[in-house]
């Protein structure tokens, strides 16, 4: 059987430690983990611990580690700006682009976005966002997990389009198919996992960045709402350079867009499959 992920930030250096809290209480009581079985414990940041469960307390384990174990952070970054949407087609969104291999996730503030994330519910609804995309890393047992950033406006999602390596708005009058755009971008294939930016808390690379191309390259998808993005958000966008793409004959859900074009630029750019 796969073993179970965990998070711990930071991770310890010793070779034996307590696994408490939350997570500690979930692999004790929810998973029931016991005494030599197995589990990973993740900082989300690159670094893995394949661990043994040592002994059981009531609300923790004591983990023996077997190895440790770091991956880079891929190269190009994938970052999706996902419109807001209705219900919970947000954290659909979120889950299912978390699961794929997104590195960055976006709130994106269009014009014909019905919800609005403002005051206590604006922060509640980036929460949960943020809540998602850590449960969804931990199911699809990624070691670097994406990042869930502050809510943006179409001049700040103009600005990132304008350091992207490519950026694709996708819209259902465009010509330009989505596969095939980023098979020809000339980066390097990984990196080690980059600290976190400067810039403002929960705006990762939008506050605070130095003017210009970011350190890692970016490939941006800009995904709008169910109302479509409007003419002047489609002129900001590709006026600041980005590419007005499509993904078929079929007209997809907010929900379900920005999963099916990451799959596809993760399979261009050589991320899926490998």
């Amino acid at each position: 059987m796969t073993a179970p992920v965990f998070h711990l930030d930071p991770l310890p250096s010793t070779d034996v430690f307590v696994l408490s809290g939350a997570e500690g209480r979930h692999a004790a009581t929810v998973r029931r983990l016991r005494s030599g079985e197995r589990l990973d414990v993740t900082d989300g940041a690159g670094t893995a611990l394949e661990c043994e469960v040592g002994s059981v307390g009531r609300d923790e384990l004591e983990c023996v580690v077997l190895r440790r174990r770091e991956v880079p952070a891929p190269v190009p970054r994938l970052v999706v700006a996902q419109a807001l949407a209705k219900g919970d087609r947000g954290e659909l969104a979120v889950e299912m682009m978390t699961e794929a291999g997104v590195d960055e996730i976006v709130p994106w503030a269009a014009s014909r976005c019905v919800v609005r994330w403002e005051g206590e519910r604006g922060e509640r609804s980036r929460a949960r966002w943020d809540r998602t995309a850590r449960e969804a890393a931990k199911q699809s047992r990624r070691l670097v997990w994406p990042e869930v950033g502050g809510l943006v406006t179409t001049a700040a999602l103009a600005r990132r389009a304008r350091q992207a390596a490519l950026a694709v708005v996708l819209h259902e009058t465009a010509s330009t198919p989505v596969a095939g755009l980023a098979r020809g971008l000339q980066v390097p294939r990984a990196v080690p996992a980059p600290a976190p930016p400067p810039g403002i808390p929960g705006t990762p690379g939008m506050s605070g960045a130095a003017p210009g191309a970011p350190a890692v390259p970016e490939v941006l998808l800009v995904v709008g709402p169910e109302g479509g993005v409007s003419e002047e958000e489609l002129g900001a966008l590709t006026a600041a350079g980005a590419v007005a793409g499509r993904l078929g004959p079929t007209v997809l859900r907010t929900s379900t867009a920005g999963v099916v074009a990451a799959a596809v630029v993760l399979a261009d750019i050589g991320r899926l499959g490998g």
